[in-house]
């Protein structure tokens, strides 16, 4: 059984795609950091550089966004359409006003990656208004079906406006796909008549949050639920998918328990795994993941396991179960860029390319594209994977106040995501009146000021008191509680009750 879980709290989103109890992708949103990537905006380009074919746009963020020479447009029509082979002579000047898209968040010293070629996604489809080709998903395998959706898009579009066909498309209506055309359409010349008549450095269209992206991106016909925390997002995710939901009102499923779908489905060990450097293969082998600024490691050792025949027939059992998790952990950790992976050094050429096949197989399930390079004379594969959004480890981990950000601990929202869970599991014993929560200042800080608990401590936790106690000497990543059944209750004088 496939299922997606959205979770939301105060804090943000989660979302985990699960099939049969396992971890299959992970995605998270914080509600305090704003997200840039797919936003269009008015922008003003303040700097060109023949030297790196490339201009700088001032789109009204804290960094000027980088716009590649072969992302660029002339007249309305762009360079390349894969933003490839940018011109000498380049089409911008200084002053400029431009549409552009952003393609990528800013990361470090880094700001946003920028596109004028516009692509509008939809569940089925993608428009992409600047072009006028037609591309089809390279999943849909049967031609007679390819050509059957070339011609209905050709057909129905209006403008001679590109599009991509999305490998959902292969078991969607015509009804579908013509409801999504129009609807793309609109969703065009809003922008287009927003752009002639706001400023500069104005937003024209707003990514959507994370939730409708989970739906309009990992729903597929082999979903058999989508469980959801929260109505009003619930009730966001029918209107925006009416027609997927006239079908199949069945898979959309409102979760009203007390506490959160992760701690629920028993995914919160799952999550935190993900945060650590070395990952146990079902065999006792294990693979070690290390992320540099250029690129990430991942190096495969054989651990606990022995094998039974021997020492070729050893590697080549741990190195094919390597392959199918880390395929498997590249989309958890939405690992990006340059990938390198270093396989145990085996001999038959049969056996390297059954470990390159599996390894092939298991990243054409990935969401963003892959390509995988052949395996060297030394065992090491190389990977790259677009990068789009921030990888999980960014999320989750901060640097660290105790050794001044030579390494990371636990970002503060994931520490008061695991002592809601925890407050969760404790309250299920009906005799606890109150309990005494020491946590280090900071997180002591977030506790209050995002109200994280507001919602329990007003229903089912309104006959409990909960007491913060700050202190210094308490990591960040860890807390005691105290839990107490008597109503005579001894405070230190820096208590305070939770709201």
């Amino acid at each position: 059984m496939k299922n997606i879980l959205i979770d939301t709290s105060n804090l943000g989103t989660r979302v985990c795609a699960v099939e049969d109890g396992i971890l299959e992708e992970f995605s998270i949103e914080q509600n305090s950091e704003e997200k840039f990537v797919g936003n269009i905006y008015k922008g003003k380009v303040v700097n060109v550089l023949k030297g790196m074919q490339a201009a700088f746009v001032d789109i009204g963020l804290e960094k000027n966004g980088f716009l590649y020479g072969g992302d660029m447009c002339v007249d309305g029509k762009l360079v390349s359409h894969n933003g490839t082979n940018a011109p000498i002579d380049l089409p911008l000047n200084p002053g400029d006003i431009i549409m552009c898209q952003v393609l990528k968040e800013q990361f470090g010293s880094k700001g946003p990656r920028l596109t004028m070629n516009i692509s509008l996604p939809g569940r089925v489809l993608v428009m992409s208004p600047l072009v006028s080709h037609i591309a089809i998903s390279r999943k849909i395998k049967d031609e007679d079906k390819r050509t059957a959706l070339d011609k209905l898009v050709c057909s129905s579009r209006a403008n001679d406006a590109g599009y991509i066909i999305r490998t959902e498309a292969e078991v969607a209506t015509d009804e579908e796909l013509k409801l999504e055309l129009v609807e793309l359409e609109a969703r065009w010349e809003k922008i287009q008549y927003d752009y002639e008549r706001c400023g500069q450095y104005e937003k024209l269209y707003g990514e959507d949050d994370l939730a409708v992206r989970a739906v309009r991106d990992f729903i597929n016909h082999t979903v058999d639920k989508v469980i959801v925390n929260d109505v009003a997002t619930l009730e966001m995710i029918k209107r925006e998918f009416a027609y997927l939901y006239s079908k199949r009102p069945e898979m959309f499923e409102h979760y009203s328990g007390v506490d959160s779908l992760t701690n629920h489905y028993g995914l919160n060990t799952q999550i935190d795994k993900l945060l650590h450097r070395n990952v146990a293969l079902s065999n006792g082998a294990y693979l070690v993941i290390d992320r540099t600024e250029a690129l990430t490691v991942i190096d495969v050792n054989t651990g606990k396991y022995v094998g039974e025949k021997n020492l070729e027939d050893t590697v080549f059992v741990t190195n094919k179960i390597a392959a199918k998790e880390i395929a498997r952990q590249i989309r958890l950790r939405n690992l990006g860029g340059i990938i390198i992976i270093d396989f145990i050094d085996m001999m038959d050429d049969a056996h390297k390319e059954e470990v390159l096949s599996i390894l092939e197989q298991e990243t054409a399930r990935d969401r963003l594209k892959c390509t995988l390079v052949g395996m060297s004379g030394l065992g090491l594969v190389q990977i790259t994977r677009k990068k789009m959004r921030n990888m999980i480890d960014e999320m989750l981990l901060q640097p660290c106040p105790y050794c001044e950000g030579n390494s990371y601990v636990h970002a503060i929202e994931h520490v008061v995501n695991r002592i809601k869970d925890y407050l969760h599991e404790i309250f299920k014993d009906d005799t606890i009146v109150a309990v005494k929560l020491t946590v280090n200042p900071n997180v002591y800080s977030k506790l209050f000021s995002l109200n994280v608990l507001e919602k329990e401590l007003c229903l089912e936790w309104e006959n409990i008191r909960i007491y913060l106690i700050p202190d210094p000497l308490c990591h960040i990543e860890k807390f005691n509680c105290e839990r107490i059944r008597t109503s005579i209750i001894t405070l230190p004088d820096n208590a305070k009750l939770l709201y």
